[in-house]
C-alpha cells in the first residue's frame, strides 16, 4: 500500500512540476505579450506569477528537498568563523609577495632561455 502512495505522491508531484513550468511560461509569455503596459505593472505581475509557481514547487517533495538544502546551507555558513580584517589583509599581501616573486623567476628564467636561444641561431651579438 505504501507503494502505491509513494507512486501516486510521485505522480502528483510531476502534475505539480508541470504546472509550475506552465505558470512560469505563461508568466513570461505575459510579459512580453502586454508590451503596451507599463514595465512596473508587467513586472509585478511577473513576479506574482513567479511566486505562485514558487509556492506551488515547494508543495512537492523535490521541492521541499532543495528548501531544507538552502536551509541548512544558511546554517552552515553562519558556523563558518570568518577571517578578520587584519587577517584578510595579511594574507593578501603574503599572495602579492609570492605572485610578484614568482613573476621575477619566470621573468628571469624567459630572459636567459631567451639569451641562449639568441646565441645558438646566431643571432645574438
Amino acid at each position: 500500500m505504501s507503494a502505491n502512495t509513494e507512486e501516486a505522491g510521485s505522480a502528483f508531484d510531476t502534475v505539480k512540476l508541470v504546472v509550475v513550468v506552465a505558470l512560469l511560461a505563461g508568466g513570461v509569455y505575459g510579459f512580453y505579450s502586454f508590451a503596451d503596459q507599463a514595465l512596473w505593472v508587467r513586472l509585478i505581475g511577473l513576479l506574482v506569477v513567479i511566486g505562485v509557481a514558487v509556492f506551488v514547487a515547494l508543495q512537492t517533495a523535490m521541492g521541499r528537498t532543495v528548501w531544507q538544502f538552502a536551509t541548512d546551507s544558511r546554517t552552515e555558513v553562519r558556523k563558518v568563523v570568518w577571517p578578520t580584517r587584519q587577517e584578510t589583509l595579511q594574507t593578501l599581501l603574503i599572495i602579492i609577495v609570492a605572485v610578484l616573486i614568482t613573476a621575477l623567476f619566470l621573468w628571469a628564467v624567459d630572459s636567459i632561455l631567451f639569451a641562449i636561444v639568441r646565441y645558438l641561431t646566431g643571432q645574438g651579438g
